[in-house]
């Protein structure tokens, strides 16, 4: 999203823009596939701040898609539902300030100013982040006095009541959140978005990557799909040319690697990006990853629900990617797709919960995609076989009958997220923010090859919104100037 995003800007401002795709699909965690005929999204579960004037909606504008976009607007009353094991009640997240307390007071009458003191906290540090409310200023004193509060920590001071404690977190796998470490801002500026308002793409996210793509050639510019960059030449303190894996060479003014920076950087041989600085990248946590069952269900079976599940087990909501091989999962998280078939049933269910990279270690030899079709083993396919059936159970415990409702399933481990993103350890968002070492994690487009700039999920915030104000800020650092926010404000 981040590249797209660069590539559509830059075209408006008179670029010739040339992306270059090692996939078959553009547009990373955009990317769809379909099993059965059901459509399954590999990242875009729903978005947030798609009402008129809000901050995405702004820049879909801008970038002409929102209009053509097939886009389902989620429970007004309830975007996510959490749900605790143990505990058959609900607790609703609904859209809208007003709405988010009131709904929660059902459950906790006695929690009012806590709720209140929540949601003006989180208002408080959206506001503080000039350009995710679109403005062209980016004085980062503005921020600096709310980057170093942990999550947890804060949710836990306004409030004694466990229960609240908890839910208030249970969401927490949009950004992959832990104790001690998760900054606050994260959790705002992630949360803040879908109370705003809360969407699905209808029949999958790649629909933001088509449209883009359109963009993108009705100006001149050109997509080059199944071509994967290999090296990056760095001759006489500039970039000279990418080269592919197949010997092409692309030779550019400008480059814009959407890739993690550690592996931009692993190949660009040049000693003028110091070993130094790589290290200091490496040395950076990356998020977890995570294991996911895709289900096609019988026709007419399973009933559509126009929110999203956050199951847990109480006590864990921090901790939940810290399971061992008897407790996993220790929570998951479910998403209905929308489709244009039907909005009374389902047709199919995106299921997640983490996995560490090292539990599928045995298999990293390996490499399979569309692209690259290779069967990884029968050892592998058992592992995944006997993963889908211990969640399954798991989820079966609080949806009794969902299994008799499957026609079939398809899984996606960490792997299958190494290999069709790029992350090496099939990191869902990228490196880990740490609100005791905030600036370490802020990550400069510029870099020391004065025609090498870096954009995606891991410069910033991760998600399309995370992701797309990255692209933003690439664009603001090569234009030289913040005239594009005005732009994007304006539209």
């Amino acid at each position: 999203m981040g590249g797209l995003v660069c590539a559509d800007i830059l075209g408006r401002e008179g670029l010739s823009v040339c992306v270059v795709e090692k996939n078959k699909q553009i547009g990373g965690s955009l990317q769809t596939y379909a099993r059965d005929k059901v459509i399954f999204d590999s990242g875009v579960h729903y978005l947030g701040g798609l009402e008129q004037g809000q901050n995405l909606y702004q820049i879909f504008k801008y970038i002409d898609i929102i209009d053509k976009m097939k886009l389902q607007r989620q429970d007004l009353d309830a975007f996510d539902k959490i749900l605790v094991e143990g505990d058959d009640t609900e607790y609703a997240f609904a859209q809208g300030y007003e709405n988010f307390i009131s709904k929660l007071l059902i459950h906790f009458p006695d929690e009012k100013e806590a709720l209140r003191t929540y949601c003006d906290k989180i208002k408080e540090v959206c506001s503080k982040f000039p350009l995710y409310n679109l403005r062209s200023t980016n004085n980062f004193d503005e921020k600096s006095d709310i980057l170093e509060i942990d999550t947890k920590a804060y949710i836990d001071s306004i409030t004694t009541n466990e229960k609240l404690r908890g839910v208030l977190g249970a969401n927490n796998a949009l950004y992959a959140g832990q104790a001690d470490k998760t900054p606050l801002y994260v959790h705002a500026l992630i949360v803040n978005s879908y109370i705003e308002s809360s969407w699905k793409c209808v029949d999958g996210g790649s629909q933001i990557a088509k449209l883009i793509s359109q963009n993108i050639k009705a100006r001149g510019g050109k997509i080059i799909r199944d071509c994967e960059i290999k090296k990056i030449v760095e001759e006489n303190g500039a970039v000279a040319y990418a080269e592919a894996a197949d010997g092409r060479r692309f030779y550019a003014t400008t480059f814009i690697s959407n890739m993690h920076p550690v592996a931009t950087f692993a190949m660009t041989d040049t000693p003028i990006i110091k070993n130094a600085y790589r290290n200091r990248l490496k040395s950076l946590e990356n998020s977890t990853s995570a294991f996911t069952l895709n289900i096609v269900f019988k026709k007419y079976s399973f009933k559509y629900f126009k929110h999203n599940y956050y199951v847990g087990r109480e006590g864990y909501v921090w901790t939940t990617a810290e399971h061992n091989e008897e407790n996993w999962p220790l929570g998951y998280a479910m998403f209905c797709g929308a489709s244009s078939k039907s909005e009374e049933y389902a047709d199919g269910l995106s299921i997640l919960a983490y996995m560490r990279y090292e539990e599928v270690a045995a298999w990293q030899d390996t490499f399979n995609t569309t692209s690259k079709v290779n069967d990884r083993g029968e050892t592998y396919n058992e592992f995944k076989k006997r993963k889908a059936e211990v969640l399954l159970d798991a989820v079966e415990r609080k949806f009794p009958g969902l299994r008799d409702c499957i026609k079939t399933y398809y899984v996606a481990t960490p792997l299958s997220y190494r290999d069709y993103i790029g992350n090496e350890d099939g990191s869902l968002y990228g490196i880990v923010k740490d609100y005791k070492h905030t600036l370490k994690t802020f990550i400069s487009p510029r870099t020391k090859l004065p025609n090498l700039f870096l954009t995606g999920q891991n410069l910033n915030l991760h998600g399309i919104l995370g992701a797309s104000m990255s692209g933003i800020v690439t664009c603001c650092a090569f234009l030289g100037n913040d005239d594009v926010i005005t732009k994007i404000r304006n539209a």
